[in-house]
């Protein structure tokens, strides 16, 4: 559910509605709707449509399936985004970012063969809507943010050079069987040498790319309109089309109709990890892009509620002959700055594709495919991340090594491997900081409140008989063993007769079974030796943890103190 606080002259206000309405924003939306919205509404989502055709068609040709299909998934997903999507002003559709992992699925099943390559992708779009769905309902919104910001980065650079050398060919009209940037380089090279190479397809493409790059720096033209519609003129009038320039040609009249995605003997397998693969980019990114624009407009957006809109917007694009979408941050800002204040904005959008769809199905016939590409690159460039790569580089450098082996992953191994190793690289990453933690022996500093590590301040005093031992991170299955051989290792570093260790728990905020059957093994240990084992600042789901893993018969009330401060005067009470 999307809730938000009014915001001046009125513009964004909802209302928390009761029961089955939460999960339909779009239709608490239209019962708020005011009439003074519409304008503003409809003609916003007619400037969207100028970008929304163009790069509905590259980027459906940049997946691996026929430029019409582009517009299939940006017709029906806006549609379904505004009845269920939290965020009235996000933009989706078919994305770049998703355009190398699409591919490559697509490309390995479908076998050159169009309509298999539209069933494969329409059953990645429906693997991806599910896989969503799920996650949205099971309220496991948060799973993206396990993804650290320099591992995003290594895989999202990875995609963004994957998606740039996949369109390369198109520029200069050649087709290159390849899979993956190395290879498909190489090839381009050999091709280009042998004299393939078309280079009027070539100066259509480039000069689409300049110009694009170029009016970049105007926020109120629409560049990649004007570049396609450049680019088609000259075709059609200088008849390139004719000296080998490859061009969109006719697309089929009417609207996209329910279709059940079904490809044949395909690898099962590889459409589950490259639908899943892809829900996970398209949520990361969607999850930001919505988080930015509701920050802007003060409003909040419950990311389950964002990942149910994301997965049914997927889940119809897969019915009805789409693929794959995410929200755009390029199309959604164009809307913004159109003047869009609701999902109106979308519909409308949608609507206006539909009518180009049925009334004027040729327009586009003259569209150089080099001028596709060359959106696509356009858009490909925007991924890359490199600025802050540099300032990671400067602070952390392992973490910007650990995101330099995701963008060699997806560069050396395709899309789909590359996003699996920066998810195991994740998950390592989580594992190590757990698993070999910070700890310390902590003493006493003069004119310092509190007990502090040994190590920093070696002129702290310790108390004869005592040790006190913190541990910086949770106690589970990985670390558990490390725990007690460090923590008898201070003991024995201790430079006087210990008699009671009390370990500073507060930063421990969990234990599992197997950390719990190591502090009975460590009590028994310790007990050997006539040492005691004392808590200070345990919080309490912790100790209720350490309770019904059966511990209460080796650990005391006694043994567990408020304070380290606490714990100390009771040793030294006692010792007196």
């Amino acid at each position: 559910m999307a809730s938000s606080r009014p915001i001046a002259q009125g513009e964004h206000a909802s209302v928390t509605a009761p029961g089955w309405l939460r999960w339909l924003p779009g239709v608490q939306m239209l019962r708020q709707y005011q009439a003074a919205w519409l304008p503003k509404d409809v003609a916003a989502g007619l400037v969207l449509t100028t970008m929304l055709v163009p790069v509905g068609i590259a980027y459906a040709e940049a997946s691996g399936v026929p430029g019409v299909y582009g517009l299939y998934a940006t017709i029906i997903p806006l549609l379904a985004y505004a009845v269920l999507g939290p965020s009235r002003i996000l933009v989706l559709g078919p994305d770049s970012a998703l355009a190398a992992p699409i591919l490559a699925v697509v490309v390995s099943i479908s076998a050159g063969d169009p309509s298999r390559a539209i069933a494969v992708a329409g059953m990645m779009a429906v693997v991806s809507g599910l896989f969503c769905i799920v996650l949205g309902l099971l309220r496991l919104g948060f799973i993206t943010e396990l993804l650290s910001k320099p591992i995003r980065y290594g895989y999202m650079n990875g995609i963004a050079l994957t998606v740039l050398v996949s369109q390369l060919p198109k520029l200069f009209a050649i087709s290159v069987e390849d899979q993956g940037p190395l290879r498909e380089m190489a090839s381009l090279g050999t091709a280009i040498a042998a004299g393939q190479a078309n280079w009027y397809s070539f100066a259509v493409g480039a000069g689409s790319l300049v110009l694009i790059l170029f009016l970049k720096r105007f926020d109120k033209v629409p560049g990649i309109l004007v570049a396609v519609v450049v680019a088609t003129l000259c075709v059609s009038l200088f008849k390139l089309d004719g000296m080998g320039v490859k061009v969109l040609g006719k697309i089929p009249q009417g609207l996209p109709t329910f279709a059940m995605p079904w490809a044949s003997n395909a690898d099962l397998v590889e459409i589950l990890l490259g639908g899943c693969a892809v829900a996970l980019i398209s949520f990361a990114d969607t999850s930001v892009l919505s988080r930015t624009f509701a920050a802007r407009y003060k409003m909040r957006v419950d990311p389950n509620q964002e990942m149910v809109g994301l997965g049914v917007a997927n889940l119809a694009a897969g019915f009805f002959q789409g693929f794959p979408i995410s929200s755009s941050s390029s199309r959604t800002p164009v809307a913004e700055a159109a003047g869009a204040r609701t999902q109106v904005t979308g519909i409308v959008g949608a609507v206006a594709v539909a009518i180009v769809l049925v009334a004027a199905p040729n327009l586009m016939r003259h569209l150089p495919n080099s001028a596709l590409a060359a959106v696509v690159i356009a858009a490909a460039l925007g991924l890359f991340e490199f600025a802050d790569l540099k300032r990671i580089y400067r602070i952390q450098q392992w973490e910007f090594w650990l995101s330099m082996a995701c963008f060699v992953g997806v560069a050396v191994f395709g899309a789909i491997p590359g996003i699996c190793i920066a998810v195991v690289i994740a998950v390592l990453e989580f594992l190590w900081d757990g698993w070999r933690p910070h700890y310390a022996v902590l003493g006493r500093v003069e004119n310092l409140r509190g007990y502090h590590d040994i190590k920093r301040y070696p002129q702290a005093s310790r108390i004869p008989g005592l040790v006190l031992f913190r541990w910086d991170a949770p106690l589970f299955f990985a670390n558990a063993e490390l725990f007690q051989e460090r923590l008898l290792e201070a003991i024995d570093a201790s430079p006087t007769p210990v008699k009671r260790v009390v370990v500073a728990a507060e930063p421990v905020t969990s234990v599992d079974v197997t950390s719990a059957d190591m502090l009975r093994e460590l009590c028994r240990i310790l007990a050997e030796r006539g040492i005691e084992l004392h808590f200070a600042e345990m919080k309490d789901p912790v100790r209720d943890k350490l309770k019904r893993f059966e511990l209460a018969d080796v650990m005391t009330r006694e043994e567990f103190h408020p304070t380290v401060g606490s714990a100390v005067d009771d040793y030294l009470q006692q010792k007196s």
